[in-house]
């Protein structure tokens, strides 16, 4: 086995990083005075730099030290934030990222530190920090694990003498005897006496990313007695180190490769698959110690199928988090008032399926900030706030996660999505068409009804990207549009990937898996009542018309049907439908198999799996099926 590459993980920490930095910058736009924000920015750019040189990547390091540069002036009181600063820092920070990435034109950052430059001229003007006009005595002690954690005490030493004129003292009184010393540790303390006007804050920044963890005293050099103010600052000894060390351990966590955790899943489902067929084995002989063990075995293979499904899922923050950015960037580029609100971001959804959301959402935020949202004057002539709304909201129902995108602006204009469809040949002229068959025309693939071409989308271009994305997700897709008001899109998505719940059905002579999650109820459909149906695919439940499908005759499997047929009432999206089977065999633990390229077109499937026995089972898609049945619906209440 290889180390890891340290280049890697500092990518890695650098991307951490540049999200930190981001998030502070964004927080740091609606409340310039924060002081907290300003030094979480000044201490990420002040870490970032630091790796990189100590990584190699000195483009990066120097290109940082200008950005630190400014927001050590801001937090001193030299300069003011404002927000042409954040927003020439935020433009600073994907350059950072193309350095790391290597694909940054020098030029580009050569403009973006002349517009920092023009930034910091308007932003002068703020206090001068008072120093001390002496200096400082101060006394400080390093953990022992300081330098094996990268800290260099000789560079602290080295940055205190650049502050003024240092005399600097190291006690040696707390190092072991030498057959005890270890290399790696630090048992030095150094008392230092600096002269100069210094601001107490300058020694703290010297500190600042081992604070934590070492003791330091710091007092005026003039002062007779030391005051309220200049109080020694208290940080725990190295006597009380255990304690800090373990509170650190209970949240340790460890970094894992992605690919490594998909390898893992793969082993954990394989594993299922050999449960369930040892466990069918042991149910037809006689022998209690065989049945033991296979109950054992299935016990710990579900207990282990929990764990790395847990392990699997991530919170929608850390999707929902990364628009904040992009709204930034969309209101500047379309000079309208946009705000972000979020909601339900501790949902929590497969790693890869928040992977492959971002674009999606992505293509919807975008055509609702240019093509949705209205100008302030326009939105004020309409009674509206001037700051328009983007919401987006998760929450989970059953074994899907709803993710929504909801403006408030003028909502989808059908007359000009008709005009559109015409002009494009998808419908006649006067043709009839219900709301929702209007609004599905925006999904069509090329279908825009954007006035002219700009660098953002009008609402409906790419929608058809979006669409066939969520389905190969097996989820669906819904727009709902009120004029004058605004529109909202939901996406309905599988909890996982990986693994499901399903019901077992007999069709025939094959078999076919039913997402458990989509199942509302079972019932017997006997063979005069189908007998009866047969032209009219419709049942009464409760009142309601619910279309079913033979999947018998779907599946063309030539085979009669059973004498004591089986509807199984599944939903989506609101809509229900009753799949004809021959049987029920029962609940199946669902390891998701995908299907090959030359199978993946065929609709009604959304994968494969294997039985017990060994044989392959397809699983059907809910979504293509209950599409299939609206035409009955729809030709059964017409005819009532």
């Amino acid at each position: 086995m290889t180390a890891e590459d340290p280049v890697a993980t500092f990518r890695i920490e650098a991307a951490e990083l540049l999200e930190q930095i981001e998030q502070s910058l964004l927080d740091l736009g609606h409340r310039l005075d924060d002081a907290g924000l300003i030094n979480a920015v000044f201490r990420g750019l002040h870490t970032l730099k630091g790796s990189g040189a100590m990584f190699g990547f000195d483009a990066l390091a120097a290109f940082t030290h200008h950005c630190e540069s400014v927001f050590d002036r801001v937090r001193k009181g030299e300069a003011r934030a404002t927000p042409e600063l954040v927003a020439v820092i935020l433009s600073a920070r994907d350059h950072m990222q193309a350095l790391i990435d290597g694909d940054a034109p020098d030029a580009d950052g050569r403009t973006i530190l002349d517009r920092l430059a023009a930034a910091v001229a308007g932003a002068d003007g703020g206090a001068t920090s008072v120093g001390q006009d002496h200096g400082w005595q101060l006394s400080f002690r390093l953990p022992p694990n300081a330098m094996a954690n990268g800290t260099n005490p000789l560079m602290l030493l080295d940055e205190l003498r650049e502050l003024g004129e240092c005399r600097i003292v190291a006690r040696t009184d707390a190092v072991p005897p030498l057959a005890d010393l270890v290399p790696e540790e630090c048992w030095i303390c150094w008392d230092v006496t600096l002269v100069g006007d210094v601001p107490r804050e300058a020694i703290e920044d010297v500190f600042l990313f081992v604070m934590d963890d070492m003791t330091l005293e710091i007092a005026p050099l003039a002062a007779p007695a030391v005051g309220p103010e200049e109080a020694p600052i208290a940080v725990p000894t190295p006597a009380e180190a255990p304690t800090i060390v373990a509170a650190a351990a209970a949240r340790e966590s460890v970094r894992v490769p992605a690919e490594r955790l998909d390898e893992l899943m793969d082993r954990v489902g394989e594993l299922v698959i050999a449960q369930s067929r040892l466990s069918q084995l042991a149910g037809q002989r006689h022998d209690l110690t065989l049945r033991s063990v296979a109950e054992e075995i299935e016990r710990l293979a579900g207990e282990l199928r929990d764990t790395m499904m847990v392990l699997r899922m991530v919170p929608v923050s850390s999707l929902f988090g990364r628009f904040r950015r992009l709204i930034h960037d969309l209101a500047r580029d379309t000079g309208k008032d946009i705000a972000l609100a979020t909601e339900g971001e501790a949902t929590e959804v497969d790693k890869t399926v928040i992977e492959r959301l971002f674009d999606p959402l992505v293509h919807i935020v975008r055509n609702a900030c240019d093509h949705g949202l209205e100008m302030a004057a326009d939105r004020i002539a309409a009674g509206k706030p001037a700051t328009g709304q983007i919401r987006l909201a998760a929450r989970q129902a059953g074994g899907e996660v709803l993710i929504t995108v909801a403006d408030d602006g003028r909502g989808v204009d059908r007359e000009r999505v008709r005009a559109k469809a015409v002009a494009n040949g998808l419908i006649q002229p006067g043709q009839s068409l219900t709301d929702d068959e209007l609004l599905a025309l925006i999904f069509h693939p090329g279908f825009s009804t954007a006035a002219q071409v700009t660098n953002l989308s009008g609402r409906g271009v790419g929608m058809d990207v979006v669409k066939r994305t969520i389905e190969s997700l097996r989820g669906a897709i819904e727009l709902v549009s009120r004029p004058g008001e605004g529109s909202t899109i939901t996406l309905r998505i599988p909890l996982t990937l990986a693994i499901i719940e399903g019901l077992l059905v007999r069709v025939g002579g094959g078999h076919y898996v039913i997402p458990l999650a989509a199942v509302e109820e079972c019932l017997e459909l006997p063979l005069s009542e189908d007998l009866r149906s047969r032209g009219r695919s419709v049942i009464t439940l409760r009142d309601r018309l619910v279309p079913f499908l033979r999947l018998r005759e779907l599946f063309a499997t030539g085979t009669r049907p059973d004498p004591h047929q089986k509807i199984v009432v599944v939903a989506t999206g609101g809509e229900r439908v009753g799949l004809v089977v021959d049987q029920i065999v029962g609940s199946h633990q669902t390891v998701i198999k995908s299907l090959s390229p030359f199978h993946r077109h065929v609709a009604s499937f959304a994968g494969a799996t294997i039985l017990a026995d060994g044989g392959v089972a397809l699983i059907l898609d809910v979504a293509q099926l209950v599409a299939l049945a609206q035409p009955q619906e729809e030709n059964a209440r017409a005819a009532g």
